[in-house]
C-alpha cells in the first residue's frame, strides 16, 4: 500500500514550481551575492509545502524503510527497500536543509555536488539517492 499523501499533490507541484522560480541554487551562488531583485525570497508556507511534498514523492517512487530522509524542521521520510527499520535511529540516515533539499529535487544541484560541499549528511548503506534525484 503506497503511502498516504498529506499533501495535495497539484499544491506540491505549484509550490516546487514557485520555489524554482524564486531560487538561486544553494551551491552555485557566491555567498556575498544578494539575491536579484526579480527573485522574491521563499516564503516559509511555500516552501514547507514543498518540502514536504518531495518528501512524500520520494516515498511513493523509492518505497520501503531502509532510509530516512530527514529536512529539519519540515519532515521526515522513509523509502527505499531493505533491512525494515523499527524503532530508534535508522541504519541508513540523509539529512540536509530544506534548501539544498529543494536544490536537489528541482534539478538545480546535483547530489554529488551537495554531498562534496558538505551540505548533506549521509550515513549508512542506500543513502545515496543520486539515482533517485532530481524528482521535478
Amino acid at each position: 500500500m503506497p503511502p498516504r499523501r498529506r499533501i495535495d499533490p497539484a499544491a506540491g507541484r505549484a509550490a516546487l514550481a514557485a520555489w524554482k522560480a524564486t531560487r538561486t541554487p544553494t551551491l552555485h551562488a557566491p555567498e556575498s551575492a544578494a539575491a536579484p531583485d526579480f527573485a522574491p525570497v521563499p516564503d516559509r508556507t511555500m516552501t514547507a509545502t514543498a518540502v514536504r511534498y518531495a518528501l512524500e514523492e520520494l516515498a511513493a517512487r523509492a518505497p520501503g524503510r531502509s532510509l530516512e530522509v530527514r529536512v529539519p524542521p519540515f519532515g521526515a521520510t522513509q523509502c527505499i527497500e531493505g533491512s525494515v527499520h523499527r524503532r530508534g535511529t535508522p541504519p541508513a540516515v540523509v539529512e540536509m536543509t530544506a534548501e539544498v533539499w529543494l536544490d536537489l529535487v528541482t534539478g538545480a544541484v546535483s547530489w554529488a555536488d551537495a554531498v562534496a560541499a558538505g551540505h548533506v549528511d549521509a550515513s549508512g548503506e542506500r543513502s545515496d539517492l543520486s539515482g533517485w534525484l532530481p524528482l521535478a
